[in-house]
């Protein structure tokens, strides 16, 4: 009989920031909120690395866009 290891692996569930707040939608021209949610490249993180809830991912990548269209935020670094 093969011994069986117990894992104590709990995950951390990370909650979504902005439906703690109660926002409504995420706003394009808070800048300095957004660029939380981009890596050192400016790439756009995933909901599972930032905690975001399906719904406010989606928002925030549109106004993460948005703000890229408008020139408030770089699309890439060099």
């Amino acid at each position: 009989m093969a011994y069986q290891r117990k894992t104590t692996y709990q995950p951390v569930n990370k909650k979504c920031l902005f439906c703690k707040v109660k926002a409504k939608e995420v706003d394009y021209k808070d800048v300095n909120n957004l660029v939380k949610y981009l890596n050192r490249w400016n790439k756009i993180e995933s909901g599972s690395r930032n905690g975001n809830c399906a719904k406010h991912q989606r928002g925030l990548t549109t106004a993460i866009k948005r703000a890229r269209h408008l020139a408030l935020l770089p699309f890439t670094v060099r």
